[in-house]
């Protein structure tokens, strides 16, 4: 009876006691605008908001996905501020992880863009211009301890992802699935980034159908939300002046009209938050800081009206305090695994990684190997996961193949002038066929006309998964003037057409670095083109060994920062090989950068030596030309020895972009000592004093280089390349 008189009495109580709403968080698209949600987040938790649902577009879905699965704001708001935008927004793996064989291919004046071809011949065009490498790379490696979550409602806070699919238009929600691919998908602007392939789908940003996902949250349960709107208000008629602004303004009609739709349907008690972020563009990533503050400030106006959506009790969220854990993020690996639907085999890719087994996951050595084997150019995209098996967990290593082909056409062009009538020309191309078998063989052939005319063909046959060990036979023409010079005064100028083959055996020193030995014959004739026509022409042989070693650091192949280029070959020709002469050769070059924010100086040159006596139009090296004695024609000094010392600078006029497509522009100049001289007659220039000026442009084709050069021998040349600087 005292029981039942109890229940009476505290039955109105019990009546009156409603639980506590459940709180949805809605993120919206905006690109580097999204970075407002970091404040926020910053500022709902100062004021003990807790959400219980997040549902995110595009940058949201970034935002809301890393929040959700347990990052804190400060651990987002560092990672903002610090990431290296440009990187994570482009697919060029960084240099010093490209494999050495990758970088052989920067040291012609070749273009940087190049065309590739699919194994039927026909052209091959990507379905965006970035595939978003280097973007997955960074949601995995932020998302690792999530790679077995399918259910997003198992995150810490349940959590919805919007994409677009862009075959039928239709939005697609992510409930389930692979996380990082998720929020891949729902940031794939379309013809920018390149859509996500799920299920058969071809996904991309949801902006495009939901913009600013009210309905995805409210279905998630959810009896309030908070409401983020970070998108890019429309711009008046006078700000339309360019094709690029109308079509940025399409896209902003889209993605306004149907986050109208959503905005419309919020009720009283929602609470909507606008940052104000009119000054602010969808590329401004280096303005971070000034974006978060904008979000958070917006979001302390509002104290009052979140007042109402703060729990009556404060309680822990144990999920997400689980979530936080640093042990999370940095599962123990029992086993590798490789999905691979390219043309090298499992072995290949199984070698690059170097995730010791039973270890805990190294995400900076993965990082290095991913990018490695994205370098190798047989790949679309390299993503892993971590899978829990029975036996533990499993590196899972997926390698796409690429669609629009591995095949690869380049072009270049380089012209010079001494400003007194002579110029002078190449331009080349090389086309390289790769994925021959599975271990990766190659086979490179250029092309050069002009001046220097050239064909050279190798075909290149790892013999180990790894590539470190390889043989490379090939074949090669040329023909190019050299001047034949007495008492330091030329008296012809002979046309030398050489041809032949060779053999070289080879090993790749990591991604820096290869050594070679070979043997090679050739074969060919020297006509006197200009000068004294009773001088000689004639026919000549060679045969010779050879063993080059190469090594390569350099950060950036044309406007170096750091790092190190060093070439040294030593030949000797010998009658045993065919040779109609026995002397020895050797070259050594060296570039070495030293970089401090937007200066950098390079201090290098060459050096090639003739031991024996030999002819000297056969056996004569090549000066001249921009920084190579500046003030000369290019190749217009010959010697059986030469030395070259020089010193660059430079500095980068322009701020840097976070966006891929970069246009740096470059201011420098150099100067220069060097000398030739042979051996069997008393020519020797003596040391050459030179200098030049140069403006630079790091355009998408490739270096655009100006020049002017001059020299104390009243030399004078202006220099024009589009190519390869230095």
């Amino acid at each position: 009876m005292r029981r039942l008189l109890l229940c009476l009495l505290f039955l109105p109580l019990l009546c009156l006691a409603q639980p506590e709403p459940r709180i949805g968080l809605v993120l919206s698209g905006g690109a580097a605008r999204g970075l407002a949600h970091i404040g926020v987040l910053k500022a709902l938790e100062e004021q003990g908001i807790k959400v219980d649902a997040i549902a995110g577009t595009s940058m949201g879905a970034v935002i809301g996905g890393l929040f959700a699965a347990g990052y804190q704001v400060d651990e987002l708001e560092k990672l903002a501020i610090h990431l290296d935008w440009q990187k994570a927004l482009s697919d060029d793996p960084p240099r010093q992880d490209v494999p050495f064989r990758r970088k052989q291919d920067d040291r012609d004046f070749l273009v940087k863009q190049r065309l590739s071809f699919r194994d039927d011949g026909s052209l091959g065009l990507p379905l965006g211009v970035i595939q978003g490498q280097n973007l997955a790379l960074l949601l995995e490696s932020l998302l690792v301890h999530t790679s077995d979550t399918r259910d997003f409602d198992q995150l810490a806070i349940p959590f919805r992802a919007v994409a677009t699919d862009i075959a039928t238009g239709e939005k697609v929600v992510f409930r389930r699935g692979h996380l990082p691919q998720a929020i891949r998908a729902s940031m794939s602007i379309p013809a920018v980034f390149a859509p996500v392939e799920v299920n058969g789908r071809l996904l991309v940003d949801g902006g495009m159908v939901d913009n600013i996902p009210v309905d995805v949250a409210r279905e998630m349960g959810v009896d309030r939300v908070i409401v983020v709107d970070i998108g890019t208000p429309l711009r008046p008629r006078k700000d339309l002046g360019t094709v690029v602004d109308v079509l940025n303004q399409s896209v902003t009609l889209m993605t306004r009209s149907n986050s109208e739709v959503q905005l419309a349907t919020l009720d009283p008690t929602d609470v909507l938050i606008q940052p104000p972020l009119a000054g602010f563009g969808a590329t401004d990533f280096g303005r971070a800081r000034d974006m978060i503050e904008a979000g958070y400030r917006a979001t302390r106006i509002l104290e009052g009206r979140l007042a109402e959506l703060r729990p009556l009790a404060a309680n822990r969220d144990q999920a997400l305090d689980s979530a936080r854990l640093p042990s999370e993020r940095t599962p123990v690996i029992r086993s590798i695994l490789i999905e691979n639907d390219s043309k090298i085999g499992d072995a290949v890719i199984r070698r690059y990684i170097r995730q010791p087994l039973g270890q805990p996951l190294d995400l900076d050595r993965l990082q290095s190997d991913m990018s490695t084997l994205y370098g190798l150019d047989y790949f679309e995209q390299v993503h892993y996961r971590v899978v829990k098996r029975k036996d533990g967990n499993a590196l899972v290593i997926n390698a796409r193949g690429k669609r629009a082909g591995t095949d690869y056409l380049r072009l270049g062009l380089n012209l010079s002038d001494d400003m007194r009538g002579d110029s002078a020309f190449n331009l080349g191309a090389s086309y390289r066929k790769n994925g021959i078998n599975e271990l990766g063989a190659e086979w490179l052939t250029r092309l050069q006309l002009g001046d220097h005319q050239e064909l050279y063909s190798e075909f290149y046959q790892p013999l180990d998964a790894g590539s470190r060990y390889f043989v490379a036979p090939y074949l090669f023409g040329e023909s190019q003037n050299v001047e034949a010079i007495l008492d330091n005064d030329p008296v012809a100028e002979y046309r030398l057409e050489r041809y032949g083959y060779g053999l070289n055996l080879g090993r790749q020193i990591a991604n820096n670095g290869e050594i070679r030995f070979g043997v090679g014959q050739a074969w060919g004739e020297a006509d006197v083109r200009v000068g004294e026509r009773d001088l000689p022409s004639f026919s000549f042989s060679e045969g010779y060994y050879e063993l080059t070693y190469s090594f390569d650091t350099l950060d950036n192949v044309d406007y170096p920062h750091e790092g190190e280029d060093i070439g040294l070959t030593l030949r000797q020709y010998d009658p045993d090989l065919g040779s109609d002469e026995r002397y020895r050769q050797w070259q050594l070059s060296l570039d070495k950068a030293m970089g401090s924010g937007p200066d950098t100086f390079v201090l290098g040159g060459r050096y090639g030596r003739t031991l024996d006596d030999a002819e000297v139009v056969t056996s004569s090296f090549l000066l001249g030309g921009a920084r190579q004695l500046s003030g000369f024609r290019e190749d217009s000094i010959s010697g059986q020895n030469i030395s070259l010392g020089r010193m660059v600078y430079y500095r980068r006029m322009t701020r840097r972009s976070f966006l891929p497509l970069d246009f740096p522009v470059y201011l420098g100049g150099s100067l220069e000592r060097g000398r030739a001289w042979n051996n069997d007659n008393s020519f020797d220039s003596g040391y050459i004093n030179a200098a030049s000026l140069f403006i630079s442009f790091d355009t998408p084709l490739g270096p655009l280089d100006f020049s002017f050069g001059l020299n104390d021998e009243s030399e004078r040349a202006l220099y024009l390349n589009l190519g390869r600087v230095f």
